[in-house]
């Protein structure tokens, strides 16, 4: 499996419905990516331990089969429009890919 881990954090001054529209549009356009197997998405679980980063404002997990099926999620055109949609109000995004 090829897990898909996303941090988004947002700019100063994003409303509440940015964050959620991101959430949203996670489901409603990543999560039809033929590709992705499992997705999930969400706020920060604020748990209050020393070596847990509670500093994001929205995470995002996506499950693909392989390697080309995270290729074939880069490139398609919901993953577009994802971006389009919601990467105006990001101020940083860091993500980290790994192999199960």
């Amino acid at each position: 499996m090829f897990i898909h881990i996303v941090y988004f954090w947002m700019k100063p001054g994003s409303s509440d419905a940015s964050r959620a529209q991101l959430i949203q549009d996670a489901k409603d356009y990543l999560g039809k990516i033929p590709t992705v197997r499992h997705l999930w998405t969400g706020r920060p679980a604020m748990t209050p331990r020393e070596v847990v980063d509670n500093s994001y404002d929205v995470g995002l997990c996506v499950v693909l089969d392989d390697s080309a099926g995270h290729d074939v999620y880069q490139i398609h055109e919901l993953h577009k429009d994802f971006i389009a949609r919601n990467k105006e109000h990001w101020d940083r995004v860091q993500i980290y890919d790994f192999l199960h």
